[in-house]
Order: C-alpha cells, then sequence, then structure tokens
C-alpha cells in the first residue's frame, strides 16, 4: 500500500510539474504577435520555415527556442524510431551522463523545464540530493517528456537523403517507410550530433577483418557473445573506457584498451572552458584565437571521469596498454594478430572506439553541395606550431552557424543551412554537441535564424507596417466643444 502511495504521489508530482511548465509558458511568451507569413513552395504545398534534421536533444533545445521566438511552422525529422533518437538508448555504454547533474541545458533557462524539475517531480527531492550523477536511461526519459511537453511537432523514421534549391526554398527530400517525399523549408538545421561530419572512422586495417571480428563503438555490439572471449578496444577516449567496461561486465576473460599516446588523457578541457564568457563569445573572437583555443583543446581530446576508469580497472580482466597504436591486424585460426609496438597481441574481437572521420561528402544530405562547403582549412592558416589537418577540415561557419561557400556564389542557397552539431565545435567551441553549452548556443543559433527569417521579409514587413491603421485610443470631444 506505502509502493502504490509513492508511485502515486510521484505520478501527481510530474502532472502538476506539467500545468506549472505550462503556465510558465503561457506567462513568458511576450511578445505574443505572430509575424511570419505562409510560402508557398514551387508545387504549391505549404513550406516550413525551418526544418530541423535530429530530434536529439540538440534538436529540440532549437525548436523550443524558435516556437518561442513564434516560428511555429517548424517540424523536426529523425530517422529512428520514437524514443530512439540520439545516442542514450543505442551506442552510449556509459552508466551515467559524465555532466554534473546541476548543469542546465535543454530548459533554455526556464527552471520548470530543467532536468532537476523533472527528477523531483518523478522520483522526489531526497533521490536528488542522494544523487551522483544522471542515469543516462533516466536522461532519455527526461527528453521524451521535454519533447512531449513543449509540443515540440517530431516525425520519426524520416530520413533526410538530399537537399537542394528550390525556388528561393530548400527542397529536403525524406526516405520513411521506403519511400520518398520532397518536403520545403526556407531555413534548414543540421542537429546530426556525432554524425553530422561524414562517418565513424574506422581504420582500414582494422575494416579488413571479418565482420565478425570487429565493429566500430557506435554499432550494435552482442555484448553476451563476448563472454570468455579476448577482446581489444582501439581508444583511449571516454567511449572507448565505456566499450571496454561494458564487455568486461559481460564477461570477457580479457580486455584489453590500446592507446596510442605514451600517456593517457586525464584532463578534461571541457570543464575549464564552462563559463559564459567563453561558452557566449568564443565565436565573437577572431579566426586565430579561435583556432588556438579549440585546436589546443581538441589536440588535449576529451578526457573521462574517474567512475569511468574504475568501471574497467576493478576488473582483473583488465589491461591498459600504453604507446600502442596498431601497425597491423592479420586475422587467424587462433583469433586476430594485432602488431604493436610494445609487443603482439592476440584477441578475438576488436572494438574501435576511433570517434568520427571528417568527410562531409559521405552525408547523404550534404553530398550535392559538399566540395563548395568553406573548411577551416579554405579561411585560415595557422602558425605551424598549430597546424592540425584534421581540424582544417572542419567546416567554418557564419556567424549564424551558417555552411558558408568555398567559391562564392557557386551555391549560395547554402547560407540557408545551419549546422549545430558536433562539427561546429571549431567555429563555436562546446555547442551543438553539449548540454551545458544550449543556454548560450541555442539562443545565439535562434537569433541568426529569425535574424534570416526577418531580413529576408522586410520589404514585406515594411509594406505591412505602412498599411498598418489600428487605432489604440478612441477620442472623445467634450459636448458643445468642436473639433480642432
Amino acid at each position: 500500500m506505502k509502493a502504490a502511495f509513492g508511485a502515486s504521489m510521484k505520478h501527481d508530482g510530474l502532472s502538476v510539474l506539467e500545468s506549472r511548465v505550462a503556465a510558465d509558458l503561457a506567462r513568458t511568451a511576450h511578445p505574443r504577435a505572430p509575424w511570419l507569413k505562409p510560402v508557398a513552395a514551387p508545387d504549391g504545398t505549404p513550406a516550413h520555415d525551418v526544418i530541423i534534421v535530429g530530434g536529439g536533444q540538440s534538436g529540440l533545445a532549437t525548436a523550443f527556442g524558435l516556437l518561442r521566438s513564434r516560428v511555429d511552422n517548424i517540424l523536426v525529422l529523425d530517422k529512428a524510431p520514437a524514443g530512439q533518437e540520439g545516442p542514450w538508448r543505442s551506442y552510449a555504454r556509459m552508466h551515467t551522463l559524465r555532466s554534473p547533474k546541476d548543469f542546465t541545458g535543454p530548459d533554455l533557462d526556464m527552471p520548470c523545464l530543467t532536468y532537476q524539475s523533472w527528477h523531483e517531480a518523478k522520483f522526489g527531492t531526497d533521490s536528488w540530493d542522494e544523487l551522483a550523477l544522471i542515469p543516462k536511461g533516466h536522461w532519455a526519459d527526461y527528453l521524451d517528456w521535454y519533447r512531449h511537453v513543449t509540443g515540440i511537432p517530431v516525425r520519426n523514421e524520416a530520413e533526410v537523403v538530399d537537399i537542394a534549391p528550390a525556388g528561393g526554398l530548400l527542397a529536403v527530400t525524406v526516405r520513411s517507410g521506403g519511400q520518398t517525399q520532397r518536403l520545403h523549408a526556407r531555413k534548414i538545421v543540421l542537429a546530426t550530433g556525432q554524425e553530422s561530419m561524414g562517418d565513424w572512422s574506422l581504420p582500414a586495417l582494422i575494416a579488413a577483418l571479418p565482420a565478425g571480428r570487429r565493429a566500430h563503438s557506435a554499432e550494435p555490439i552482442d555484448f553476451r557473445a563476448l563472454a570468455g572471449k579476448r577482446v581489444a578496444v582501439i581508444g583511449a577516449g571516454a567511449s572507448a573506457f565505456d566499450n571496454a567496461a561494458t564487455a568486461l561486465e559481460a564477461g570477457a576473460a580479457e580486455v584489453h584498451l590500446l592507446c596510442r599516446r605514451k600517456e593517457i588523457q586525464v584532463v578534461q578541457p571541457y570543464r575549464w572552458l564552462t563559463f559564459r564568457g567563453f561558452l557566449r563569445h568564443l565565436g565573437d573572437l577572431d579566426d586565430a584565437w579561435r583556432w588556438r583555443f579549440m585546436s589546443a583543446v581538441m589536440g588535449l581530446r576529451e578526457g573521462f571521469p574517474q567512475a569511468t576508469y574504475d568501471r574497467c580497472a576493478d576488473h582483473d580482466a583488465f589491461r591498459l596498454h600504453l604507446g600502442a597504436p596498431v601497425l597491423s591486424a592479420v586475422d587467424g585460426s587462433g583469433g586476430v594478430e594485432l602488431a604493436t609496438p610494445t609487443g603482439s597481441l592476440a584477441v578475438d574481437f576488436v572494438i574501435c572506439a576511433a570517434g568520427i572521420e571528417i568527410d562531409l561528402s559521405a552525408r547523404p544530405e550534404l553530398s550535392r553541395f559538399s566540395r563548395n562547403i568553406a573548411t577551416w582549412a579554405d579561411r585560415y592558416t595557422p602558425p605551424a606550431a598549430e597546424r592540425d589537418d584534421r581540424l582544417g577540415r572542419f567546416p567554418y561557419l557564419g556567424d549564424d552557424y551558417a555552411l558558408t561557400e568555398r567559391v562564392p556564389g557557386a551555391t549560395p542557397w547554402i547560407a540557408d543551412i545551419h549546422l549545430f552539431s558536433i562539427a561546429s565545435t571549431m567555429s563555436f567551441g562546446a555547442s551543438g554537441s553539449s548540454i551545458n553549452a544550449m543556454t548560450t548556443a541555442v539562443p545565439r543559433l535562434v537569433s541568426g535564424l529569425t535574424r534570416g527569417l526577418f531580413r529576408a521579409d522586410v520589404e514585406k514587413l515594411w509594406e505591412e507596417f505602412q498599411a498598418y491603421d489600428v487605432p489604440q485610443a478612441v477620442v472623445r470631444h467634450p459636448a458643445g466643444q468642436p473639433a480642432s
């Protein structure tokens, strides 16, 4: 009886919170006036003002920011089934988020929409007080609730496979249920997360192994089948440790984590830069300063917290190899033979956690015009000591997160495509791939989107202003006094 009562109280708490959200949104809706007029596509169908590709946390936060700015004619598209957007219920193999629990993000500074408010309403304030880090499943549940309570329009199982110009608009080809459909929009936001830069990196020598012998860390992996097996994980970032830990917890006989560096990265540079000045204004600096900061940050790469390391180190079957890049990989009857500078290693399965290969042409939605997307290498030449060819391949974005042209005038319409993902990191720092940056990054993106829409409509808005003749008051003259 007590348990049932507690569950009822938690359910009631969530209902109360949802009422509070509705009230707060109504009270802070100023200005309420709609300002965008419907636009027809070349085929006569209504065009969307903004289509957001990606229904994960960044896409949802962007959509909410637009709705708050009275850009209501929007649509979010995600290729995954409902509830499977983003990494949280697929390849994210950590137990908890790595961010401190009190970092805010999608709420955009509305207290009623914070994770803390949702957690306390669902599990109670004592649970929040006792919480160390947010369980990843809870974060996914929170995002589902956030999408529902803010009324964001999302269409799932809809993959964007092409973007093309169409009479002053953008034509978006969507594949869904084996069929394709063309939608139109004035602007597009690509909130496609880790995949936005190209494809998951799988070195050629690992890709050459039989499919049953290797996988990338972002692929579905049957870890139960690794029980009693020898496993190698290539990489030393947080994701590599997550995959090693998952294999250990599944009963792997040995798990070898191969770090190419001689010293493992334990400093987390993203913790240093989590302050308003950096998050809000890195994008305002000149190219030299932006490159200097981000090449240093990304050169260090992302560190891992103590709990992530301990999850592996607590197992006797775990082995950490430093200064051990893979020089060759040969499949044989005794398993896969991996050669490293520190010696050879025989394993039954290899998991590659080497991140993303930057290749914009690999993205179907970008392939039509990828050759004319300007990169950092096209716009800035760093000092020799700061040179990094990989970072030079990042797209060079406008101050509104828009793609820019390598050859001006060849594809001018790409200025209406805005990239809000890990690919925006070199231009804006932590932004479309970071929870804690949302409260500064999303408003900047939304401001850029509304600025572009306003500028495009300025002549029509001027005509509307000139025709505006709604009186605000009625002047009555005293009886017997003529109007002057």
